[in-house]
């Protein structure tokens, strides 16, 4: 990839992106490509082991909440949500930088999987069913969904915003798949003289 000059000389950082990305082996594509085909297959059934991977995101989600609840109510309770998508695109955007894919997949992947949980939550903005959690007492618990699309004022449409992020979600994670399985096909391994020299 080459970056026009003026990007390069403002953010020298940005150079580490014309590098070549480090090749990913034959065994470690294919153990990727069971790992997600069978966290795809789990999602799509809401049943299996991998999916308490979800559990990780929840102290992300509560954190956000604290993180951005400096920058008012509406930031607070978005700020959950925020943070655990920003979370994995950062960490993606480290590994993009250090130009390590299997890193990149692998985080974007489960960024494009928090949108399965976040549409759940959305998907139940008006009835309010599931049950929350909390970081302070019981009785000020607000369901993120319910406010923010009351305050925007969409939340009739909660089930129809619902669907459109969990298609995007799942569009997103088998992008990335593509996308790895791409990345690992096109890579040029060094030859074996250059790595000699």
């Amino acid at each position: 990839m080459h970056l026009p000059e003026s990007w390069t000389d403002r953010l020298p950082f940005l150079e580490a992106l014309e590098e070549p990305w480090e090749p990913v082996p034959r065994v470690a594509l294919i153990a990727w490509l069971i790992f997600y085909s069978l966290f795809l297959y789990q999602a799509a059934t809401h049943h299996g082991l991998l999916l308490l991977m979800d559990g990780v995101f929840v102290p992300i989600h509560e954190g956000g909440h604290l993180v951005f609840r400096m920058f008012g109510e509406f930031m607070m309770v978005a700020g959950g949500t925020i943070l655990q998508l920003l979370a994995p695109f950062l960490l993606a955007s480290y590994f993009a930088l250090h130009r390590q894919a299997q890193g990149v997949a692998f985080c974007l992947f489960f960024m494009f999987e928090q949108l399965l949980p976040i549409a759940t939550y959305m998907a139940d903005a008006r009835a309010q069913d599931l049950p929350l959690l909390s970081l302070g007492s019981g009785e000020d618990v607000i369901h993120d969904w319910h406010y923010l699309f009351g305050k925007l004022g969409v939340l009739e449409h909660d089930i129809q915003i619902a669907g459109f992020v969990r298609f995007i979600g799942w569009m997103g994670m088998i992008g990335v798949i593509i996308w790895l399985l791409w990345r690992a096909l096109n890579d040029v391994a060094p030859s074996r003289d250059s790595v000699a020299r």
